[in-house]
């Protein structure tokens, strides 16, 4: 998909922060932008914020029904029935800002120059131009739906526009030339063009699936195509943080154990 001129609504915006970001997106007059309940940090004054069905663009269905089966489409990729959009209603040029919900990094996805479309895993949208569309995407390959790590759904953002999506960690992004394969853990994808081939591969040895602590499966990705990699899936994470709050060391309770709680900070 080719703009000469885009269709979207056209906004600048400035990434603020390393580990903890926030977008800062300067609209111009009745500009507005789209994103997920919750996600705004802060606004200037002069813009007003509308909570809507969908994601509000062209390719919403219209009517009440329409826009709930659009709507409800996206709870299918876990993300919230409802979106909200901030409109710059004033005569200048306003800012709102829109924080990252964890440690990570934001990336900014210029749609035009990508094709017009983007398979991203779900919960990955932050916020985008008014005009952009967030839907479904299906895995039509059963292995790559039941084992691929982001199940048979995953999220679809299209149009001409500015989108940003958040991913956990450092985010790697890879140009693959034709023919070109990837494998990375199927946790770690965090979105490619269409153009991609994304498809699994079972983990060969079976010393290394079940002692090699790396899973069953990889995501084979092979080019043409752009693909972005997290460093840290949010999954690892909560994993790693359970696992040490409900661990209890054996050195625990001991006199030297307490002083060595002390010293690395657990007491």
């Amino acid at each position: 998909m080719s703009y000469s001129q885009r269709v979207n609504h056209e906004i600048d915006f400035k990434v603020y922060g390393e580990e903890l970001q926030y977008v800062e997106i300067e609209l111009d007059p009745q500009e507005t932008a789209i994103a997920e309940s919750g996600a705004m940090m802060m606004m200037e004054d002069g813009i007003e914020m509308q909570t809507i069905f969908g994601d509000g663009s062209a390719q919403q269905s219209t009517g009440f029904l329409g826009k709930l089966m659009s709507a409800g489409k996206r709870v299918l990729v876990g993300e919230s029935l409802f979106m909200t959009a901030f409109t710059n209603m004033s005569q200048g040029k306003k800012k709102v800002s829109f924080a990252a919900p964890y440690t990570g990094k934001i990336v900014p996805l210029d749609l035009q120059q990508l094709g017009g479309t983007i398979i991203a895993q779900k919960d990955a949208f932050l916020c985008a131009a008014k005009g952009v569309s967030i839907g479904i995407h299906f895995q039509r390959k059963l292995g790559t739906g039941i084992f691929g790590g982001e199940g048979f759904i995953m999220e679809k953002v299209e149009g001409d526009g500015m989108a940003f999506v958040h991913a956990g960690g450092y985010v790697l992004e890879k140009n693959l030339v034709p023919g070109e394969v990837l494998k990375v853990d199927t946790g770690c994808l965090v979105a490619y063009t269409p153009t991609v081939d994304f498809d699994i591969e079972f983990v060969r040895g079976i010393r290394n699936w079940m002692f090699g602590g790396e899973g069953l499966f990889f995501a084979r990705l092979q080019g043409p195509g752009k693909v972005w990699i997290q460093s840290l899936p949010i999954s690892r994470l909560a994993g790693r943080l359970v696992e040490y709050g409900t661990y209890k060391r054996k050195e625990e309770g001991s006199i030297l154990g307490g002083l060595g709680n002390i010293f690395d900070g657990r007491e």
